[in-house]
């Protein structure tokens, strides 16, 4: 049996005029994430690390910013073709923890409906996947209320 562990990570900007998509579902906010998909980063963290851990290099290799067809894409359908990938090398997802950093919105209300939304999609019990939120104390980009970021840490198997 083969086992590895991948890491993710990722950050966007605060936009007005934008959905905040987080986790795979909408969470109400006056305020969504600069990017060319849905700007989903606890999604994007999440395919990094999948990505990583099965050596096929990152997001951004696999679904560029240039490339019109993932512009304001659903997130999800970016993690679902990465479980693909990795499912059709024969690796299965083991476990998963996230953890989203920001100061607000508080994440709380809404971790049992991204885990329900991502579970889904990674073929996993919910016991086997994790997601936090925690606030960077008011220091730095996310402290300061200007965007938020994610970390992803994942392990596979064969």
């Amino acid at each position: 049996m083969d086992f590895r562990v991948g890491f993710g990570y990722d950050s966007h900007r605060f936009a007005l005029d934008r959905p905040l998509v987080l986790g795979g579902i909408r969470v109400p906010f006056e305020k969504g994430l600069a990017a060319h998909s849905d700007g989903d980063v606890l999604i994007h963290a999440l395919c990094d690390a999948l990505l990583g851990a099965a050596a096929l290099k990152d997001i951004g290799t696999h679904f560029p910013d240039h490339d019109a067809s993932f512009e304001n894409i659903d997130s999800k359908i970016l993690l679902a073709k990465v479980v693909e990938l990795l499912e059709e090398r024969g690796w299965r997802i083991n476990n998963v923890d996230c953890t989203l950093i920001l100061e607000q919105p508080k994440m709380k209300p809404y971790i049992d409906e991204m885990t329900n939304t991502l579970k889904a999609i990674l073929h996993i019990d919910s016991t086997h996947l994790s997601i936090k939120a925690k606030t960077n104390e008011k220091m730095g980009f996310t402290g300061q209320g200007e965007g938020i970021a994610a970390t992803a840490i994942v392990s596979i198997i064969q």
